[in-house]
């Protein structure tokens, strides 16, 4: 339900000068017996599962780490094989080391620019910096897990030169399975 960052256009919390959010966040913190009970009874009516925490704008997974701690432990209990991805700004990431030593599978990251100055202009972080999401990244790859980028692509930041060579050396520097491109729209 909360979140650590303040980006331009989220679209789940109220705006500095009165916009208004396009949707609400959910308006209470499930148990983790609920979210486990979800979580496998999706996994148990189709093949090859994924469940995941966090669709983006909706608050960062990573606010409430004992929830997806003990959700992943229950979730791992009862099925081996299902994917557990964590969407997420990837800001904290002693706490993705220890989902992935917990069974988290995947993680896909928020970025819409690999240049700190402009990551930190969007995604305006509390308590957190463009470091710690690259940390968050090789945690990922150390623990094998599968590394996906969501990257916005807004005209004047990601078309610009310079940030194909921050990507560039990103992708040199770490494993990176998948990059999902996504229109930003502020």
């Amino acid at each position: 339900r909360s979140c650590n960052a303040a980006c331009l256009g989220c679209i789940s919390a109220e705006q500095e000068g009165g916009t208004t959010a396009s949707h609400d966040r959910i308006a209470f913190v499930p148990t983790a017996a609920e979210v486990a009970e979800v979580a496998l009874t999706h996994a148990r009516r189709v093949k090859r599962a994924v469940v995941s925490f966090g669709q983006g704008c909706e608050g960062e997974p990573l606010s409430n780490p004992s929830l997806l701690l003990e959700s992943i432990e229950r979730i791992r209990r009862e099925d081996k094989e299902v994917c557990i991805n964590l969407n997420s700004n990837a800001s904290r990431p002693e706490v993705v080391s220890a989902l992935f030593a917990a069974g988290l599978s995947s993680l896909r990251v928020s970025l819409n620019s690999l240049r700190e100055p402009l990551y930190t202009a969007y995604f305006r972080p509390r308590n957190y910096a463009f470091s710690d999401v690259q940390r968050s990244i090789e945690a990922a790859e150390k623990a094998s897990g599968f590394v996906s980028l969501n990257y916005f692509v807004f005209p004047g930041v990601t078309d610009q030169g310079e940030e194909l060579h921050s990507l560039e050396a990103l992708l040199d520097q770490r494993a990176v399975d998948m990059i999902q491109w996504r229109n930003l729209n502020v």
